[in-house]
């Protein structure tokens, strides 16, 4: 038994979780899991039983923070020449909202 096949209270994973989704739902799951820095799995199973999803920050959460940021900017550009605002984009700015206000919050409190 491999020790990656057992969740942190030490139970053993042995049983597959599958879904479908559209392109676009897998682009915001996508986009959701690397703002997090957690892998999809367990993303996917913290978000499925309503657990909370901790954003640590680390490189790879700054990086995708950045990236995210830039689509944002670029859209917010496209709203300004008179296109309408997309769902999608104010969900992606509301989650991108929540991981910067903790992650200000871990700064102050860490140090």
């Amino acid at each position: 038994m491999s020790a990656k096949n057992r969740d942190n209270k030490n139970r053993w994973r042995n049983i597959t979780v599958g879904f479908r989704v559209s392109p676009e739902e897998n682009e915001l799951i996508n986009k959701a899991v690397a703002l997090s820095g957690l892998p999809k799995q367990e993303y996917c199973y913290r978000r499925c039983l309503n657990q909370d999803v901790v954003v640590q920050g680390n490189p790879r959460v700054y990086k995708a923070l950045k990236t995210e940021l830039t689509a944002v900017h670029t859209e917010l550009k496209r709203i300004e020449a008179g296109e309408k605002v997309d769902e999608e984009l104010l969900n992606i700015i509301e989650l991108i909202s929540i991981i910067l206000g903790g992650l200000k919050g871990e700064d102050t409190n860490g140090g």
